[in-house]
């Protein structure tokens, strides 16, 4: 039997899955969560064999929780399941060790045997995201990413910088270093160019 746990912030996405899940003989749905910290916190307690996560969640997104899971050494996979068909999303995954990616209009039939392959030891990539994947490189390293994402959310370089510990210049720097590798002209076309090609 595959012990899985769901962690999916919409309500009806995660009753549908749960319940197409739960009509496969060989696989159990032990536990959802509706947002990364509460899927953290069942994770240690349920100790499934499968994680089943959407990226974008409140809390804690699925990639961070794919890096949590490595970072602390748990022998649980993990399968994402979203709507975001983008290569940078993926090859984060992949980065964080992540063992599947699906789109969420795959066909059911397709998750279950994702989730078979993936327990046994092998991966589920989207094969057409799989080639997209390697065409294009992110060129943002993280603390990029992060000053980047609070940038697109508006926020100014002086809240950033108290968010993140850091200095306002160096803040600035982080915002100068984003424009000129996206080659755009200010940190709003930035973010909204590093988000279309799922690298926030």
């Amino acid at each position: 039997m595959i012990r899985i746990l769901l962690a999916e912030d919409q309500a009806m996405v995660r009753g549908a899955l749960s319940a197409l899940l739960g009509m496969e003989s060989d696989i159990d749905v032990v536990g959802t969560a509706a947002d990364g910290e509460i899927a953290w916190r069942e994770l240690q307690r349920l100790k499934p064999d499968v994680l089943v996560t959407d990226i974008e969640m409140p809390g804690l997104t699925g990639l961070e929780l794919a890096q949590r899971i490595a970072r602390h050494a748990l022998p649980i996979k993990v399968v994402i399941v979203t709507t975001f068909a983008r290569s940078g999303f993926l090859r984060r995954a992949l980065d964080a060790g992540v063992s599947g990616y699906l789109l969420k209009d795959s066909p059911a039939e397709k998750l279950a045997d994702a989730l078979r392959q993936v327990h046994r030891g092998g991966r589920s990539i989207d094969p057409q995201l799989a080639m997209d994947a390697w065409s294009e490189a992110d060129p943002l390293n993280d603390r990029e990413r992060q000053v980047l994402r609070l940038a697109g959310e508006g926020r100014s370089a002086g809240d950033i910088a108290a968010q993140l510990g850091l200095s306002h210049g160096t803040v600035r720097n982080y915002l100068s270093e984003c424009i000129g590798k996206l080659g755009v002209s200010n940190r709003i076309e930035a973010a909204r160019l590093a988000r279309q090609k799922g690298w926030l």
